[in-house]
């Protein structure tokens, strides 16, 4: 599956807010958006432009696809697939957003970053329901249980993560069991239990055009 390899903090000073892309670098001063809070380029600091319409629309259309780490036939596809779905469009588009395994992975404070535990799925370091499953993009169902293989409980990775991210919280859809090293999804997220700052109505409204 494709996916954005270029320089990542630049993503985050284009969206003007931090989409937490390099896990702990994140919240240190070492983070672009606390040096460098302008947009990427020659051009950036001067670059004021007020926006509106289209131009909204699609700044939040890119910061959902950067937060996730999907591209535009990916996304595009998850809309689709939302817009037939019964439900709120755009609220149903976040939940399947958020149903992903490397989101899941993340959520459960197994990565300090989304990016980080897309690479530990690919590297098959994860059961679904006692099965390995290594596809990043694999959407898990309420009830499904998410362990981390034997051999890789002690994996340096995962402890630091662990560790790093204690003060993060575990949100209320998630359950995590630390001694047997496996989450559980006790029902499936509500908007309200996704915590991001997007409009996703705006996603909606660019692509109804």
């Amino acid at each position: 599956m494709a996916r954005y390899i270029g320089p990542v903090c630049r993503l985050c000073r284009r969206e003007a807010m931090k989409l937490f892309l390099k896990g702990e670098r994140c919240y240190t001063e070492k983070c672009a958006i606390e040096k460098r809070n302008f947009a990427p380029g020659q051009h950036g600091k001067t670059r004021k432009a007020k926006l509106a319409g289209y131009g909204l629309q699609l700044r939040e259309k890119q910061k959902v696809k950067r937060i996730y780490g999907v591209l535009e036939d990916q996304f595009r596809h998850y809309f689709e697939t939302a817009e037939r779905t019964r439900g709120i469009t755009g609220e149903t588009l976040l939940q399947m957003l958020e149903r992903r395994l490397d989101n899941v992975v993340y959520r459960l404070g197994l990565s300090t970053s989304r990016p980080q535990a897309r690479q530990l799925v690919r590297h098959g370091h994860f059961l679904i329901n006692g099965k390995k499953v290594d596809i990043p993009s694999y959407s898990v169902k309420a009830g499904d249980v998410v362990t981390v293989l034997g051999r890789t409980q002690k994996n340096v990775t995962i402890e630091h993560a662990l560790e790093e991210v204690k003060g993060r919280g575990i949100p209320e859809w998630l359950s995590f069991d630390a001694a047997s090293m496996s989450g559980r999804v006790v029902s499936m997220p509500t908007r309200a239990q996704i915590n991001l700052p997007v409009q996703e109505q705006l996603i909606v409204e660019l692509y109804s055009k």
